[in-house]
């Protein structure tokens, strides 16, 4: 039997309970409630619902990167942008929730950084290379809304490509 802290159901129900009312307003009660197995169910594998979040989002974001083919790094890493960015999960968090955030951006990395990490550094060939890149991926996911007007995400994609063709050759 698989383990509950990979429960797909279990996933799926948390998720469409951030999606319907943000990560601050959902409880591990909804979840199990949506999910059908007990609260005490989750509490022995979630310590809260930030914690069943995060495996959450490491499985949603992890769903995005894997797709990607790097045999040539530049159009996948802004494609990975991209997505990142349309995902519903994505644009509910920053929206109603972006505090979820800054723990992955100011103290530590994440297993869905890791994962990217994990991705980049044999396609890149330097741990120093895959590391700057995912800082630039993730300054222009978090931070191109407040580059708009006169410019668009399209226009933002296109520097992003600029700087990563640049940079890496």
């Amino acid at each position: 039997m698989p383990s509950i802290r990979h429960n797909e159901g279990v996933l799926d129900a948390a998720r469409d309970c951030v999606l319907a009312y943000g990560v601050r307003r959902t409880t591990l009660t909804d979840v199990a409630r949506r999910a059908g197995v007990s609260r005490m169910t989750l509490y022995r594998h979630w310590t809260d619902v930030r914690a069943l979040v995060g495996d959450l989002m490491t499985r949603e974001w992890v769903a995005i990167i894997s797709g990607l083919d790097l045999s040539d790094p530049v159009p996948a890493v802004v494609t990975g942008v991209r997505r990142m960015r349309e995902h519903p999960l994505w644009r509910k968090i920053v929206a109603a929730d972006p505090e979820m955030l800054l723990p992955y951006l100011l103290d530590r990395r994440g297993a869905s950084q890791e994962a990217v990490l994990d991705l980049l550094e044999p396609a890149l060939g330097d741990p120093r290379k895959a590391r700057a890149v995912l800082l630039i991926a993730q300054s222009f996911l978090v931070s191109a809304p407040t580059m708009l007007g006169p410019l668009t995400l399209d226009d933002l994609d296109t520097e992003l490509t600029a700087i990563l063709e640049a940079y890496l050759g």
